[in-house]
Formats: C-alpha cells, sequence, structure tokens
C-alpha cells in the first residue's frame, strides 16, 4: 500500500516537471488533434487535385488547325509523311517480335544496310 502511494506521487511529481507535449493516445484531446490534422490534410489534398485546375490541353482551335493540315492527304508532302509514318510503325512492330528491319531516314547517321 505504502509502495502504490509512493508511486502514484513519483508519477504526480514527473508529471509536473516533465509534462507530455501531446495528449494520451486514448484521451479525447488526442482524437480531436489527429481529426484535425487529417482535415488539414484533406484541404491540402483538395488543393492540390488536378480537376481543380483549368485545362491546359489542345483548344478546339489548336484542334481545327491540326485537322485542316492533314485533310489534303493527296499532296506528295502528306503522302511522304504517312509513309515514313507507316515504315517507322512496321519497324517498332517488327522489333517487338525480335526482327530487325532495315529502317532508314533522310540525314541519318548511320548508312543504311546494303
Amino acid at each position: 500500500m505504502l509502495r502504490d502511494s509512493i508511486a502514484r506521487a513519483l508519477c504526480w511529481v514527473l508529471c509536473l516537471l516533465f509534462p507530455r507535449p501531446r495528449p494520451g493516445r486514448r484521451t479525447a484531446a488526442y482524437l480531436a488533434f489527429v481529426q484535425a490534422e487529417s482535415r488539414v490534410a484533406a484541404r491540402a489534398a483538395l488543393r492540390q487535385s488536378p480537376w481543380r485546375n483549368p485545362w491546359t490541353g489542345p483548344t478546339k482551335a489548336d484542334a481545327l488547325a491540326h485537322f485542316a493540315r492533314h485533310k489534303n492527304c493527296d499532296s506528295p508532302a502528306a503522302q511522304a509523311e504517312l509513309r515514313a509514318i507507316r515504315e517507322r510503325r512496321r519497324a517498332a512492330a517488327l522489333a517487338t517480335m525480335g526482327i530487325d528491319y532495315p529502317y532508314t531516314y533522310p540525314g541519318a547517321h548511320v548508312p543504311p544496310p546494303t
């Protein structure tokens, strides 16, 4: 009995000399503190949400200009571009199968294979 009262008195003195910086884990003050922290974190996450930012993609005018450029596919420049795209896609598809395709382009640093 005497040991219990001495231990309680010692704990009381230590609590007075060295108070806890935060409340205990099972107290109402601690739970309120944790909930406040989670609310602050949720607000910060909402502020950084991509849905709150304006659209940064192409505008309607940009899309119209793109399609207007590619509308005339009969020109020699458009045909050459389509051939180059087709050849690049063919080279990429064959590379996934492990087949080496002799692909070259004007201005390449490596001469075309013979």
